[in-house]
């Protein structure tokens, strides 16, 4: 029986997420300068937690955007500013926190029998690897998946980012800035120090929805936070900025700390319509033996892979 989200990442909780930890400084400057080179560490910028007295025209404050239950059917333009997001959620209250909060995505639509694979990576110390076993193997069987890329990764690999981005086999996904669980009142997970307020959250889910958007010449259409932990104002804030949550349904590697074996083992319980979650910036982790080793299998049994968008209509 495949191991829960809640039990394998509580079991991984020390090891497990240290391949892939954030730094635990502040993000960097909201979304205009460039991105820091991935080894820089960010440098502390206080976050306005209302509007300015006298604030400039822009998108008008309303009622809070409802967490979405499917993806969208395309990105709203304009998106709304920080103002205006740290103006909606000045006194909004979190009542849930954790791997499967509401506007989380955490298994494919009703009905749907195929596996959607997605794969993080992470960026930053210890985790700007790159697997090309495990993509290759991916290629090898036509199989198709969404590979969640944070920030400081794609900068430590641009021309893998290129060649990725180029391979209609695969969908960029927005695994955020600086890789930081998404809380408005900085709860952490695992040690790693979450985002503070709504304004560090449009930070997160901003900074690498800039750059993406530059790179791709169009929105990525999925989020993933460092650590995958949540609370449900946060998800609604990811809603208003058109990056619907993608959760999992099983976690396939553990952190990338699974050995092959379980690995295999992880891939053959998915159930259809689950949503998958591994690493592809651990090439020495068993991650890529594992997927390696379940693919013939599991195609040989008829399973179908989808990516995220084309399971989300």
């Amino acid at each position: 029986m495949s191991l829960s989200r809640r039990t394998l990442l509580a079991v991984a909780a020390g090891s497990a997420l240290a391949a892939c930890r954030p730094s635990t400084a502040r993000p960097p400057t909201p979304p205009g300068p460039p991105t820091p080179p991935p080894n820089a560490s960010p440098t502390p910028t206080p976050t306005p937690t209302s509007a300015p007295t006298s604030a400039p025209a822009e998108t008008p404050t309303v009622a809070p955007t409802p967490a979405p239950t499917s993806a969208p059917a395309a990105i709203p333009v304009p998106l709304p500013t920080r103002t205006t997001v740290t103006t909606r959620y000045a006194e909004a209250a979190p009542t849930d926190w954790g791997l499967d909060v509401p506007g989380v995505l955490s298994a494919l639509p009703d009905g749907e029998r195929a596996i959607a694979l997605t794969f993080d990576a992470c960026g930053g110390p210890g985790g700007s690897g790159y697997d090309a076993g495990l993509i290759e193997t991916l290629r090898t069987h036509d199989v198709p998946a969404t590979l969640f890329l944070n920030a400081r990764w794609i900068d430590a690999n641009p021309a893998t980012f290129e060649d990725l981005a180029a391979d209609p086999l695969f969908e960029i996904a927005n695994h955020g800035t600086a890789h930081r669980p998404l809380s408005v009142t900085g709860r952490s997970a695992y040690g790693i120090l979450g985002t503070g307020d709504a304004g560090e959250v449009y930070d997160e889910i901003s900074g690498n929805l800039e750059k993406l958007t530059a790179l791709l010449g169009r929105p990525p259409r999925y989020f993933r936070a460092g650590t995958a932990h949540y609370d449900d104002v946060a998800t609604r804030i990811a809603a208003d900025l058109a990056q619907p949550v993608a959760g999992f349904t099983t976690n396939a590697d553990g952190g990338a700390t699974l050995t092959a074996t379980q690995v295999h083992r992880e891939l053959l319980d998915a159930p259809p319509g689950a949503i998958v979650i591994a690493h592809m910036n651990h090439p020495a982790a068993g991650t890529a033996r594992g997927l390696a080793t379940a693919l013939p299998t599991l195609l040989a049994t008829g399973r179908t892979f989808t990516r995220l968008s084309d399971a989300f209509h």
